[in-house]
């Protein structure tokens, strides 16, 4: 794909719809770009990849100022201040990995809860949430995510005195058994 056609892609947007697409990818706000790309540039024979190449392109041109959504943070302390913050008391630390079409492969760290029973997120560990927690040094390739969430919810289990659970640290798995008391 030249440069060339991705420019003509963007120039096919009329002025409103680009200044909006910007105005996402300044918030940060990727799967909203995408989806005004794809919804005005459809009738222009643009699908969902060029869409996404328009989008990243936005991204690339924008580039530090964009306002880029804080990592959470993967240090005990703050770990074990959002688990006590959850309704009911904490029987386990789970990790679920799971993945999108927008961060690739990440993995939510839970909280399995009883009275209320249920699951409580205490963090979602994206690649650069695991790069910055494991150091770039480190090379876990795509099981970064799973590396760090391994690490965290062990020591998180660890201080909370329960079990930790990870299923299927190796591949997405929707169906891998889940914990239960």
């Amino acid at each position: 794909m030249t440069d060339t056609a991705r420019t003509g892609w963007w120039n096919l947007l009329p002025a409103g719809i680009r200044g909006q697409v910007d105005g996402y990818v300044l918030q940060d706000a990727r799967l909203q770009a995408v989806r005004v790309v794809r919804e005005v540039g459809r009738a222009h024979g643009l699908g969902l990849t060029e869409a996404q190449t328009v989008a990243h392109d936005r991204y690339l041109h924008h580039g530090d100022r964009i306002a880029r959504t804080p990592d959470s943070p993967l240090d005990l302390e703050s770990l074990a201040a959002r688990a006590a913050g959850c309704p009911g008391r904490v029987l386990a630390i789970e990790a679920v990995r799971d993945g999108d079409t927008t961060h690739d492969w990440f993995v939510d760290l839970l909280a399995v809860t009883a009275e209320p029973t249920g699951e409580q997120r205490l963090v979602t560990i994206y690649r650069s949430t695991a790069v910055r927690h494991l150091g770039e040094h480190e090379d876990h390739g795509p099981l970064h995510p799973s590396a760090a969430a391994t690490r965290a919810g062990t020591a998180l289990a660890a201080r909370l005195s329960v079990p930790f659970h990870f299923a299927s640290p190796d591949r997405p798995d929707d169906q891998a058994p889940r914990w239960r008391p």
